[in-house]
């Protein structure tokens, strides 16, 4: 089968773009001559013919339009069995709709009506793939629950197929090893409780709640190692404000998060809107609990009090309370709950998602996972 897929490179900081890269592997292990089109950036992947698509600077909302734009036109020149885009473009058949929905981000700001040229283009380039693409695969139960609302888009072409995670990479049995250097690199104490936030956009992630339950945990041991590509400035405010400017480390976006999982005692992330949430497979298959957020797809992964908890992502209160619930619990149980619920998430099991996709258009050969 010959597969076009339509994505942004993959660049190391990024949990979106790891798991793309995962998927894009198993794809070619699993036999499917894989093409990508991908804008500036992107480097070889083993195995896979890499198409260029060549986009000028432009403003971003000019820039999303010429990558639907030239998409379309490469997809025209070509024959394959399948054009899967994992951006908002024009000519694919499948799209994976790893963003959500915009307009329920929009929702989530509470900015429900659309302000700005960037995002009047998207919401109409949303509103045309969600309409005329064949087969939509949303991330997680959330995420086709708000297609299927906003959208109007019908179960008989509408998948949930959930990422996979690299289980060798991320696993607990490298917090022997890594745990006392990384938190030595952090300037964390070693003995210290340690919680770690890990996202690039830090507003949407819901940082501000972190720093604020952090300050209202009942202890001034505890630290807070903050992972990701953003603007630290705002919030480093705000943890002076609050007092706990000293119990904060910001490491910046990292290539190793292998590391500062093997680091932390457990993970905050309490997203404002999260699709999933690829920190949550990566830290649990790390065998670190996740406190997460009931606005994230990810959430659908933790069970409170065995490998996490739930909690709303504006409540920094029941933040602080629910990680003082898992501490009292038996650091082992915790571990061991974490890394069996990631297990079931391999890549085999996402392309084996795909697979059935690919049937229902027709192009996948027998031989298909």
């Amino acid at each position: 089968m010959r597969l076009l897929l339509i994505a942004r490179p993959f660049v190391f900081h990024g949990g979106v773009e790891r798991a793309t890269a995962g998927l894009v592997e198993a794809l070619v292990a699993a036999g499917v001559e894989v093409h990508l089109l991908s804008p500036p950036g992107q480097q070889p992947v083993p195995g896979v013919t890499l198409h260029r698509l060549p986009l000028p600077p432009l403003p971003s909302a000019a820039r999303a339009l010429a990558l639907a734009v030239g998409a379309r036109l490469v997809v025209a020149r070509r024959s394959w069995d399948v054009v899967q885009s994992h951006e908002r473009t024009l000519a694919q058949d499948v799209y994976r709709a790893g963003e959500g929905c915009h307009r329920a981000y929009l929702a989530s700001r509470g900015a429900p009506a659309a302000r700005g040229v960037y995002h009047r283009v998207v919401l109409a380039l949303e509103r045309r793939v969600f309409a005329r693409t064949r087969e939509i695969v949303a991330i997680a139960r959330r995420g086709a629950r708000e297609i299927g609302e906003l959208h109007g888009v019908g179960a008989e072409r509408l998948s949930v197929v959930y990422n996979g995670v690299d289980l060798a990479r991320f696993h607990p049995r490298h917090r022997a090893a890594w745990r006392g250097p990384a938190r030595d690199e952090a300037g964390v104490p070693r003995a210290a409780p340690v919680l770690l936030f890990v996202g690039s956009g830090f507003e949407r992630k819901g940082l501000g709640t972190a720093l604020e339950a952090l300050a209202a945990l009942p202890d001034r041991a505890s630290r807070l190692v903050v992972v990701g590509k953003g603007e630290p400035g705002p919030w480093r405010r705000a943890a002076e404000r609050l007092g706990v400017a000293g119990r904060v480390a910001w490491l910046g976006p990292r290539p190793d998060p292998e590391r500062w999982y093997a680091a932390a005692d457990l993970v905050v992330l309490p997203s404002r809107y999260e699709p999933f949430g690829q920190v949550h497979l990566e830290a649990l298959a790390a065998g670190v609990p996740v406190v997460g957020s009931r606005e994230a797809g990810g959430a659908e992964l933790i069970e409170d009090g065995v490998n996490g908890a739930v909690v709303d992502p504006r409540d920094a209160q029941a933040l602080a309370r629910a990680v003082g619930r898992l501490r009292a619990l038996p650091a082992d149980e915790l571990e061991a709950a974490a890394r069996r619920s990631a297990e079931p998430y391999t890549y085999a099991r996402q392309v084996a998602g795909y697979a059935s996709v690919y049937r229902r258009l027709g192009a996948a050969t027998p031989d298909f996972p």
